[in-house]
């Protein structure tokens, strides 16, 4: 049986929960999901250009762990510029610092946890 997963940190909800292509009419399209740690992974490495080991700490998981989320995420996000596909994000395991285990204790009482579910974003 394995380990039951961490939840990681992550600064802030999505911007966005879903971004799709131009011209393409929502009911032909597919879609990708990009999970709320992905996206994370996306900003601490792309955009804030942390090295790993750093952003690793942000997230409380090892540089390793890091790294896979990290890989995974661009895959998504390749695979829906090349494919045209929808990105959906939503779902992880994932905590917002300060607001207790798996995000409770938000106002309005939703949590942000979840494996493949929705975000509540």
């Amino acid at each position: 049986m394995p380990r039951p997963r961490r939840p990681r940190f992550v600064q802030g909800g999505p911007m966005a929960n879903a971004f799709r292509p131009q011209g393409i009419l929502g009911r032909d399209m597919e879609e990708v999901v990009l999970p709320v740690e992905g996206l994370e992974a996306l900003r601490l490495s792309d955009l804030e250009k942390l090295d790993q080991e750093t952003a690793a700490a942000r997230m409380n998981v090892s540089r390793q762990t890091f790294g896979r989320v990290l890989a995974e995420a661009r895959q998504v996000v390749a695979e829906a510029l090349v494919m045209g596909k929808m990105i959906r994000i939503q779902g992880g395991s994932y905590t917002l610092p300060g607001v207790g285990r798996w995000g409770r204790g938000r106002p309005g009482g939703r949590g942000r946890r979840g494996r493949h579910g929705p975000s509540g974003f």
